[in-house]
């Protein structure tokens, strides 16, 4: 195995801090690449070098993307060039199979990549002060790949701070549940079963002390992943702007709770 960091493209916006991220990440043992989507060409650029690819939260998806007009009791705020920018480099990734960690509006997108949908409006999940996590307890079925993890699964608590979400009817037919919400149903983490790791978590894991350092393990694993991904015979492809679409691949049964 190459002892060279791993390097991570990080998803950067202007309405989401990147630094927690990074560090996280940079803990783990990953060297982050900000893919800032105010720049295009320059991520573009940069996509074509990475290992491996962290979403990160922020504003809401475009309901257009997932066939949807917006609801106008939902509060959606969209920003359609982060939309433009980041769905395709999704669609790329998963295409050069690379390692992703998805967070938040990141699990989000990425259901929407895979030809999903999202609820436009939760209650309960988000505290009227963006600073301040809601609390809540999931489920980790057995099997899933966030056992494997995190060494254990069943019931955790974790934090929230998003309004929008993905329930069973919303799912990407080609995405596993790996946690969900007993109380409402609503599905916190996801995986594809067709990628080497892609992993998907509504949760902040990079607010390193609302949860438990297990939780650390997400971007240990993410980082490993990379490295172990690493090899100069792979030529990327490097998406286009222009790409962007939320087109279903091939069908399986659901998994329900």
């Amino acid at each position: 195995m190459s002892e060279r960091r791993p390097t991570i493209g990080i998803i950067a916006s202007k309405e989401e801090p990147v630094g927690p991220y990074a560090e996280a990440l940079e803990a783990a043992g990953g060297e982050a690449v900000i893919l800032d989507v105010a720049a295009p060409e320059a991520t573009n650029a940069a996509f074509s070098s990475i290992e491996g690819l962290m979403l990160t939260g922020g504003a809401d998806v475009d309901p257009a993307l997932y066939g949807e007009t917006p609801d106008p009791d939902a509060n959606v705020r969209i920003r359609p060039q982060r939309d433009a920018v980041e769905l395709p480099l999704i669609r790329a990734a998963l295409d050069r199979d690379l390692p992703i960690l998805a967070i938040c509006r990141g699990m989000q997108a990425l259901n929407v990549v895979m030809g999903g949908g999202l609820v436009q409006d939760l209650p309960g999940h988000k505290s009227p002060d963006p600073n301040v996590a809601v609390k809540h307890e999931v489920f980790v079925p057995p099997g899933a790949r966030m056992t494997a993890i995190l060494g254990f699964g069943g019931l955790m608590k974790v934090n929230s701070l998003h309004h929008q979400g993905i329930n069973w009817a919303h799912k990407a037919p080609d995405v596993l549940v790996s946690a969900y919400s007993l109380k409402d149903g609503i599905i916190e983490a996801i995986e594809s079963p067709h990628h080497r790791w892609v992993v998907g978590v509504q949760w902040h894991p990079e607010r390193r002390d609302e949860l438990p350092k297990v939780f650390q393990n997400l971007f240990l694993k993410f980082v490993l992943a990379a490295q172990e991904g690493l090899n100069p015979a792979k030529s990327p492809k490097s998406p286009q702007v222009s790409q962007i679409r939320s087109g279903k691949h091939s069908k399986h049964e659901k998994n329900s709770p």
